[in-house]
């Protein structure tokens, strides 16, 4: 570079101090604080829930639904779902998971986090943990990276749902049943975050056989029972696949004929094709 094209007579500034801080430039150009993943897991299970309310949607669920609650277990990472109307259930939903948690594992939730949003902030909903002795920690507010395991889970949720659903072609409306189905993946299936461990395995302590997971919206020919059948019936309904029972050992799905949800553990399954591959009603 030749002398003609460098800058002449700068001023010169001189900082007091190492560590002074610029007024001006906080107010122009101030951002958000990064906060690293953190890798350290809590020792046992249950001594830290996470929990985050995803929603609303804009389509609503068969059953009338547009959020959904969840909550994780920061030991295992084992992840619990329940499906809401209105933000407002979240509290019921809270005291079914602890009793249910707390009665599988024999240990108490000890600490929750959230962020601090009226749902979890409400008189009723603070003297109940106050009265079990749970720990309650808040996000700051606008800070929902604070909240990152909850966060980051309902985003690896959507992402996951989003692909089944496209890949099916199935409606908007069995949003809950592909979340629930998801979920119901993810706890059986490794994560780093327990170094490649299976959640529900490291819950339980037990092994699991995955070899009935099937291709959520793909065609399910149940059968038909003896029972409820005449000479001439058919011996198998044209349904599909929308995930598995928790209350019952069998597949769940729905016959759009009849507009019923079958349970059952008789179904041989199209894995490859999809009954809404023809259907031009998806919304």
């Amino acid at each position: 570079m030749q002398n003609s094209e460098i800058v002449t007579s700068l001023p010169k500034f001189t900082v007091d101090g190492m560590h002074k801080v610029c007024e001006a430039c906080q107010f122009g150009k101030e951002t958000n604080n990064v906060f690293p993943h953190d890798k350290n897991v809590s020792k046992r299970t249950l001594d830290v829930v996470h929990s985050n309310v995803w929603g609303p949607t804009k389509t609503t669920s068969m059953g009338g639904c547009h959020y959904y609650v969840s909550f994780i277990d920061d030991h295992t990472r084992k992840v619990w779902v329940y499906f809401m109307k209105e933000k407002s259930e979240m509290f019921t939903h809270f005291q079914n998971f602890k009793m249910l948690a707390e009665k599988q594992t024999g240990l108490q939730v000890k600490c929750l986090r959230s962020d601090g949003r009226g749902e979890y902030s409400s008189n009723e909903f603070i003297t109940y943990l106050k009265m079990h002795g749970i720990q309650r920690q808040f996000t700051c507010k606008y800070t929902p990276l604070q909240n990152g395991v909850a966060k980051r889970k309902n985003k690896h949720i959507a992402e996951v749902v989003r692909a089944l659903m496209a890949d099916k072609s199935m409606p908007h409306h069995y949003w809950v049943e592909a979340v629930a189905t998801v979920v119901y993946i993810m706890n059986k299936t490794p994560t780093a975050t327990v170094h490649s461990m299976i959640p529900k395995e490291k819950y339980n302590g037990r092994k699991l056989d995955l070899s009935h997971l099937k291709v959520l919206g793909c065609i399910a020919y149940v059968h038909v029972p003896d029972e409820l059948q005449t000479k001439l019936d058919l011996k198998a309904e044209n349904c599909v696949f929308i995930g598995y029972s928790l209350e019952q050992k069998g597949y769940k799905c729905y016959n759009h004929v009849t507009r019923e949800m079958k349970v059952s553990k008789d179904v041989v399954f199209d894995e490859m094709n999809s009954w809404y591959a023809d259907v031009c009603h998806y919304v």
